[in-house]
């Protein structure tokens, strides 16, 4: 069911500086920001010649990111990101399994204009996951 780590997303609190931090220190590709006001973030995007580092910071007071950077002020790892060829296949096959699907089970549209759905950290040993289907 899993394909390839589509990205690895860090949570922080200044997504600027962390950006710069990136490119200046480790000589990293940046994307442009990127606001999502349906999930609450925006993101930049590392690129990498095997995968992507997700950076993102709260946008607005509701965004889930804020409660994370609460518990976390100086940021840390939010998520992993793998990608699925068929999500809604993929979310049923969880939940028969036992797995909660956050939110409704609707699939979202994420940073790359693709269906993405969140699975409860508590079923997968403490991490966020997110599925993009590709």
């Amino acid at each position: 069911m899993l394909g390839r780590v589509n990205h690895v997303a860090i949570a922080v609190p200044d997504l600027a500086a962390a950006a710069e931090g990136y490119r200046s220190m480790l000589g990293a590709n940046v994307t442009e920001p990127q606001a999502l006001p349906e999930h609450g973030v925006t993101v930049v995007f590392v690129t990498l010649p095997n995968t992507k580092v997700e950076l993102l910071e709260p946008l607005g007071e509701a965004s889930p990111i804020a409660a994370f950077l609460a518990k976390n002020p100086a940021g840390g790892m939010h998520h992993i990101c793998y990608e699925v060829a068929d999500i809604i296949a993929a979310r049923d096959r969880l939940k028969e399994a036992g797995a909660r699907v956050l939110g409704d089970g609707t699939p979202k549209i994420g940073a790359h204009g693709k269906p993405v759905l969140f699975l409860h950290p508590k079923d997968f040993q403490g991490t966020l996951i997110e599925l993009e289907e590709v």
